[in-house]
């Protein structure tokens, strides 16, 4: 079953079940879903572009319930944190910071990289490598941290 079928599923259980803040999450999902597939002229959305577009929407909802915080409206950083832990459902684990630092080392031997200024050599295929499986950021910094030990 696809990423875009399982959320219509969900979304038929959550109106039977009268979860309207759950209802509120997956509809966003579908939405943008949906947006991407009249962008590629109406065909089937692949699970990879689904799993695109939630991630942006798990980091959308993160920046602005974080903001949220800092602006003291809790009521609203708490909705935007469901709604994200509700997208995070449909999305595959991510990768730990141990697995993640031996790709960065291997990738680093395998492009022979000798210092920080290698940091685009190693980046650029290991952040295709990893794209929806880890953190951008944390990869970055890894590879920051492990360059600065050459």
């Amino acid at each position: 079953m696809s990423v875009s079928q399982q959320i219509n599923d969900d979304i038929k259980k959550a109106m039977l079940a009268k979860d309207k803040k759950r209802l509120e999450a997956l509809r966003a999902i579908k939405s943008a879903i949906m947006l991407i597939a009249s962008e590629k002229a109406g065909s089937e959305v692949s699970d990879e572009d689904a799993i695109t577009v939630m991630q942006k929407l798990v980091k959308q909802r993160k920046d602005s319930a974080s903001i949220y915080r800092e602006q003291g409206r809790d009521d609203m950083a708490e909705d935007e944190e469901f709604q994200f832990a509700v997208i995070e459902e449909y999305l595959p684990a991510m990768m730990g910071e141990e697995e993640v630092r031996k790709l960065v080392i291997e990738k680093i031997a395998a492009v022979s990289a000798s210092g920080p200024q290698d940091i685009g050599k190693v980046m650029g295929p290991l952040s295709g490598q990893l794209k929806g499986k880890a953190d951008g950021k944390m990869i970055s910094q890894l590879v920051k941290e492990e360059l600065a030990k050459l």
